[in-house]
């Protein structure tokens, strides 16, 4: 018998706040807006499914 498995299309993202350079790790698919630890700028804003990433991404962690 042949098992299917789905993939999962949800990534953590390795984000730059373009206020502070601070380097922060997101989930793509958030539930809330995502703010910077440090300064406080948005950084992703929740849309329901997969979040508005409002800044640069460095790195899609696997």
């Amino acid at each position: 018998m042949r098992e299917i498995f789905q993939q999962t299309k949800s990534r953590f993202l390795k984000v730059n706040c373009s206020k502070c350079k601070n380097e922060q790790i997101i989930f793509n698919k958030a539930a809330q807006n995502v703010k910077c630890l440090v300064c406080g700028a948005a950084l992703a804003e929740s849309m329901g499914g997969k979040a508005a990433v409002k800044t640069k991404v460095l790195e899609v962690m696997e």
